[in-house]
């Protein structure tokens, strides 16, 4: 199906109707739509223009591929979660970020969903507690790039002080609180009740 007109007064919603239906226009709109909100979620976390094209273009042909399965209610937020885990992935595989593990889910599949929560809540009570022992640069830069979602060269700024002084202090905080939670995390699961 074609439009006549303007591709910015239709709805994503209908867009995706027709992507649903196999249709590559209604991609081709999507794609030149969100290109570049999904470029910058990456290259905002990486600082790299060749691996955060690289990762759009993952998430548009992951767009593509199901089209016809996925049921998706916000598309710019669909598409924002979709690069940032493309960015985690990245990095994964590069060891500069090692994903902790799932907690709530992994708890639910050995207990009850009530004793989930509770180990959950308690996991996430260790780490804002873990956040408030960092040393104060440390625990600073973390909270503006996780917190309030800043750049390194934001975070510089606002300090007065290197991007790759933020970068070294932020590395040293995830080490630190990755070692932490998983530690915590595998103390957890040791004393849950066979």
């Amino acid at each position: 199906m074609t439009y006549k007109g303007n591709s910015d007064s239709i709805e994503d919603r209908e867009l995706l109707l027709q992507l649903s239906e196999g249709s590559k226009y209604a991609f081709d709109v999507l794609y030149n739509r969100y290109w570049k909100l999904v470029f910058n979620t990456a290259f905002k976390r990486l600082n790299d223009m060749e691996r955060s094209q690289d990762i759009a273009q993952d998430v548009f042909v992951q767009l593509w591929a199901s089209g016809t399965k996925a049921l998706i209610k916000n598309l710019p937020a669909y598409l924002n979660v979709s690069a940032r885990n493309g960015v985690f992935k990245h990095l994964e595989k590069e060891g500069r970020y090692a994903a902790l593990p799932d907690t709530a889910a992994e708890l639910e599949g050995t207990q009850g969903d009530a004793d989930a929560k509770i180990l959950h809540s308690e996991f996430l009570e260790a780490f804002h507690q873990l956040i408030e022992k960092l040393p104060t640069q440390q625990r600073i830069i973390f909270k503006m790039r996780f917190e309030e979602d800043l750049s390194s060269q934001e975070i510089a700024d606002r300090l007065e002080i290197s991007p790759k002084t933020v970068r070294n202090q932020l590395g040293k905080a995830l080490n630190t609180l990755r070692t932490s939670l998983m530690l915590f995390y595998a103390i957890m699961l040791y004393c849950q009740p066979k």
